[in-house]
């Protein structure tokens, strides 16, 4: 029965072309008291490109993880290519020819592309002759949808860019015909991600179906056939892509108007209370990764730091929040000499007023497996609001924790949950309440809305202006070039460890760009 199902997905007939791709009909899904998905319609077209938007918690990587086999649906029906199937797991789901690149890649880092590739499908026909067979697979269709990727490399000295390739690669090679991209663009610089939108419009005019999971308004617009909105967990409506805007699905996605773009007024600077001087960075192997960088930020102004990721902005700022030490340099709080030396520097320089929001919430920002109130305090633990002395007030905690999921609209609004549970964007905004809602005279923050939905980017956008118009000093690192010239009152550009220019927010993209390629834009 299976064997037919397979044979009906992956190899439709030309009098069923005009099948649809995908039907979920009354797809519901809870996980305890929690409805993920709530009687969910969903048909994808063939051939075409489909877009899932909604916020964070909305419900659409469930949706897709039901369709991919790694839940089963508590009801409903699905129809791949015409046929009723009943989808066991994500090996059955490829058989079917359905597959799936997760957000955070899946890939063994010390193993190579070809090897990567093939694992878990040693078993395939394709191996039945020799490895050489395999690697000649994998070539073609590298070929043939652009995906060039070298066969031998190290998955650890691969781009992030590459090492989605290989995500799709693998997809492909085990035969996917409907290959389902959950954010793919939420780790990308704007380059790769319009490198991953051309090879999409290939895959697509090669004959396969693209669902594309985003919360990103432009990628919608730039790269969709047709879009589907759902709201905590019900499927709003469906569009073709041509027909709507930008405004009209932010309010479908969020129930209300949002704002897409920043309202601010003018800065009103006073006196420095971050200064960096010659400051100088190592990796830990010595590779110098900030190169004798010097910058300042002032009461009241939000300083943007702009770049391709990669060019020493994550060394910079851990060097300041104390997590690095920089091997040159001086660091000055509000005046005061940040000493690197000896144990509990980040500790010090907490206590002296700085903030800090990582860039990758899950290595430096949260410890997932503990419960929401617990990182609700992570770092602050000798806040006297928590207990008297080395005695925790566990109840005074989950109280402090249960007022910032309010303030900062964390959903579930359960501070005993475990933090693993949150979806990305809710994970970020627990790291965000946690720093920003302190006695802080600086707060430096990396990355503030990566993989957030647009109705909290435009919340975590409103609180950042807010702290600035209080009298607080803003330095943000993002990779949203877009992001940092609407927050930022003035524009840091680096390439390869070094401040290369000031340029202030209403530069032109093309100015941008070329500084970030490291080359003056007044010679060219």
């Amino acid at each position: 029965m299976v064997e037919n199902q397979t044979q009906t997905a992956q190899q439709p007939s030309q009098a069923a072309e005009s099948i649809s791709a995908i039907d979920l009909k009354g797809v519901s899904k809870s996980f305890g008291p929690v409805q993920a998905n709530k009687d969910i319609n969903l048909t994808v077209k063939r051939n075409s490109i489909h877009g899932i938007v909604g916020e964070n918690g909305a419900g659409k990587s469930t949706l897709m993880s039901i369709l991919y086999g790694f839940y089963t649906a508590d009801a409903g029906e699905i129809f791949v290519h015409g046929a009723k199937v009943k989808i066991k797991d994500s090996s059955h789901a490829l058989d079917l020819g359905i597959g799936m690149v997760h957000q955070h890649f899946m890939l063994v880092e010390n193993f190579t592309v070809l090897e990567n590739v093939i694992l878990g499908a040693e078993g395939d026909h394709l191996l039945a002759s020799s490895k050489a067979a395999a690697r000649e697979e994998l070539t073609r269709l590298a070929n043939d949808y652009g995906l060039d990727v070298d066969p031998d490399a190290i998955i650890e000295d691969l781009s992030v860019g590459q090492e989605q390739r290989v995500e799709i690669l693998k997809a492909l090679y085990r035969g996917a015909d409907v290959l389902i991209l959950d954010e793919p663009t939420g780790v990308l610089t704007p380059t790769e991600a319009d490198q991953l939108f051309r090879i999409l419009e290939q895959l697509r005019d090669e004959g396969k179906t693209i669902i594309l999971i985003t919360h990103k308004l432009r990628e919608i617009m730039a790269i969709t056939d047709t879009v589907s909105v759902m709201r905590r967990g019900t499927m709003v409506g469906t569009v073709a892509t041509k027909d709507t805007s930008p405004d009209q699905l932010a309010e479908m996605m969020v129930g209300r108007r949002v704002l897409l773009q920043v309202e601010k007024t003018e800065s009103k600077p006073g006196d420095k209370v971050l200064e960096v001087e010659n400051l100088s960075v190592t990796d830990d192997i010595g590779v110098p990764r900030v190169k004798n960088v010097s910058l300042d930020v002032r009461a009241g102004e939000i300083v943007g730091i702009a770049g391709v990721a990669g060019n020493g902005q994550s060394q910079l700022l851990e060097a300041i929040s104390g997590m690095f030490p920089p091997l040159l340099g001086e660091v000055r709080i509000n005046g005061k000499k940040i000493e690197f030396s000896g144990a509990g520097v980040a500790d010090e320089v907490r206590r002296m007023g700085l903030a800090h929001v990582p860039e990758d919430r899950h290595k430096m920002g949260l410890v997932t497996t503990f419960e929401e109130w617990e990182n609700s305090m992570l770092g602050y633990e000798d806040d006297p609001k928590f207990g008297d002395g080395p005695i925790l007030s566990v109840s005074n905690a989950r109280a402090d924790a249960q007022k910032r999921i309010e303030m900062f609209d964390i959903r579930p609004q359960n501070p005993r949950l475990k933090t693993a549970n949150f979806s990305g964007g809710n994970q970020q905004k627990i790291v965000l309440a946690r720093e920003m809602d302190r006695d802080l005279d600086i707060l430096i923050v990396g990355q503030p809305t990566r993989g957030v939905d647009i109705g909290a980017i435009e919340f975590i956008h409103k609180q950042i202006i807010e702290l600035r118009d209080q009298g607080k000093a803003v330095l943000l690192v993002s990779v949203e070039l877009d992001e940092v010239r609407a927050l930022s009152d003035r524009v840091l550009v680096m390439f390869d460890g070094e401040i290369v220019t000031e340029l202030p927010p209403t530069a032109s993209e093309k100015e941008f760009g070329l500084a970030m390629a490291g080359l003056d834009p007044a010679q060219q």
